[in-house]
């Protein structure tokens, strides 16, 4: 995956951390250092127990670093499909699980003083007459669970806050926003630290145990643990086979801008939402804090990235954003998501001891966090909420090794189904 990250060129200053060398012993091992694992990790240790964390790469380098910065409420799916699964009294559980992912990104922020430039303010976008409806219907769902504010703009109201005449309405939310989101988890990983969490980069995972005394090895050492956490999601890869089945990695692209000056940023996001739309394969974007457009829209399902990324994204920003034809772009990325066959997350045990998070399927910025506070709450008994989404059963992916080739002629149907 590209390493042309604007968020690596803008992080906050970090340290490094070591490669793991010989054999530990841990409370907790937890495998990946992105908002999932660092997240547990951080719960975890302030509660008393010693955690050690292996990155095989840098804190930060999967999905966490990579993503859009977007904190959305809610999951992929509809509600009134997950209460068809769960029943009514579990979906609203579920509900409130999602709610609170995006109110602990908050305090997270507040609590650990973490500079990410993190900004409320999140306009749903129609770019289709009868996709008003489901906007309204998205509003009208909220507002059963409680979950009022959600204002429907009309295609003039929307041009006061979004200058893209494509669209022709959106759904505002005032408790959704933005952030950088490397730098959110280069303060996860600062606080989790200060609490006494040890991490080690560079120490990929080569293989795992998940019986009853579960361990982890790496091509230099291992660690041993009364418990372990797997949250590398689409990192993963086939580490833990039985996971990977149920998991298919995806690839997601962003660009950013040249700096666009303060006016010119400010005309495009009049209020510095964050902006999406609801198609299936959707496009999103929102301002930097140096005044850039940050874009990204398009996915790949084939596991290879495309020769030239610029070329790849630049005609999807021109579409909504026809004025920027004469703005340069400085930096083009992707990297893996996760997604589900039912677009929900997968969260269970494996094994006595072992606990794993994954397939956010495009809401992880929220989700993950979340995910690894009841990973947390479960390895300290406390698993009521875990429970809620582990109850959840997900099937593998049909095709087994031609799975790929079967999702590209999948997501070809629904790009020709947003199209028409």
């Amino acid at each position: 995956m590209s390493e042309a990250n604007y968020y690596r060129a803008s992080a906050n200053p970090h340290p490094a951390y070591p490669a793991l060398s010989g054999a530990r012993t841990a409370d907790v091992c937890i495998v990946g250092a992105g908002f999932t694992g660092l997240s547990a990790a951080l719960d975890l240790a302030q509660a008393g127990y010693l955690v050690i964390v292996l990155e095989a790469e840098r804190v930060g380098y999967g999905a966490s670093g990579r993503n859009g910065g977007q904190i959305c409420t809610g999951f992929t799916n509809s509600m009134a499909r997950l209460e068809k699964r769960l029943g009514a009294e579990n979906a609203k559980r579920a509900w409130e699980i999602a709610k609170d992912a995006v109110d602990l990104i908050g305090r997270r922020v507040a609590d650990h003083t973490i500079d990410c430039g993190l900004t409320w303010g999140y306009l749903h976008v129609a770019d289709k007459p009868r996709q008003m409806a489901e906007l309204a219907h998205n509003r009208d769902e909220a507002a059963r669970y409680g979950y009022d504010g959600l204002q429907l703009l009309d295609k003039e109201a929307l041009r006061d806050r979004l200058d893209a005449p494509g669209y022709h309405g959106g759904l505002w939310e005032p408790r959704a926003g933005h952030f950088h989101p490397l730098n959110y988890c280069l303060g996860l990983a600062d606080a989790a630290v200060a609490a006494g969490v040890e991490i080690f980069e560079q120490s990929r995972v080569l293989s795992v145990d998940t019986g009853a005394e579960p361990s982890a090895k790496t091509a230099s050492g291992q660690v041993r643990a009364q418990h372990m956490i797997l949250a590398g999601n689409a990192y993963l890869q086939d580490t833990v086979p039985q996971l990977y089945r149920r998991l298919m990695p995806v690839g997601s692209y962003i660009l950013a801008t040249e700096p666009l000056g303060e006016n010119r940023a400010q005309g495009l996001i009049r209020e510095n939402d964050a902006v999406c739309d609801v198609n299936f394969i959707v496009n999103y974007f929102r301002r930097s804090e140096d005044d850039r457009l940050l874009f990204g829209g398009r996915a790949t399902y084939s596991g290879r990235d495309p020769q030239d990324l610029f070329g790849f994204m630049r005609p999807r920003m021109l579409a909504v954003f026809p004025q920027l034809e004469d703005v340069a772009l400085e930096y083009c990325w992707g990297g893996y998501i996760g997604i589900t066959v039912d677009r929900m997350p997968d969260i269970g045990r494996l094994g006595p001891s072992t606990l794993y998070a994954q397939g956010f399927s495009g809401q992880g910025v929220a989700l993950s966090g979340m995910c690894g506070r009841l990973l947390a709450e479960a390895v300290r008994g406390q698993a009521e909420r875990f429970d809620v989404l582990s109850n959840l059963d997900h099937p593998p992916f049909p095709g087994g090794p031609l799975r790929t080739p079967a999702l590209v002629l999948a997501m070809l149907y629904y790009r020709l189904r947003d199209a028409l």
